[in-house]
């Protein structure tokens, strides 16, 4: 079957856009950890040698994170492989579940009101904000095209 144009072109932009944040996850995350580290810990407990564990265990966030974004780019390049709504449903649905899980383990830290003394993060401001809301963004964003392509199907 093939999409129309405009289903098509949304499909191919919100891959773009996966791609994009899932790459920017993977350099945050794997190639510069202490840097994310430091928006997690406060400044006060930056010393402990937990520190140091945290931003080596962000590693494993960064590289999950490159295997979305490289998901995305193989899904862009071999895009004549998989020609049926309901396969990329599938896949739409995959990612929303990754922005969404990425989401929702920030929120109840949000909802607690974010960092409480050196406990928690501040989800609500800096760096932690645009990441909790772009991937609510991208959670929506994928999960109404799986919704569009099922019923394209």
């Amino acid at each position: 079957m093939i999409l129309p144009p405009s289903l098509s072109a949304c499909y191919a932009g919100v891959l773009v856009l996966n791609t994009l944040w899932f790459s920017i996850g993977f350099w945050y995350f794997a190639l510069v950890p202490a840097r994310a580290a430091k928006i997690v810990v406060p400044a006060t407990a930056r010393s402990s040698p937990v520190f140091q564990t945290l931003a080596a265990s962000l590693r494993f966030l960064g590289t999950m994170n490159f295997a979305f974004a490289a998901f995305s780019v193989l899904l862009l390049l071999a895009g004549s492989w998989f020609t049926e709504p309901r396969q990329l449903a599938l896949f739409a649905a995959v990612f929303a579940i990754a922005h969404g899980g990425q989401f929702a383990a920030n929120l109840p830290v949000a909802l607690a009101g974010g960092r409480q003394g050196e406990a928690y993060w501040p989800v609500l401001k800096g760096p932690m904000l645009g990441i909790f809301v772009i991937d609510l963004a991208l959670m929506l964003a994928n999960a109404a095209l799986a919704v569009a392509l099922l019923a394209a199907a």
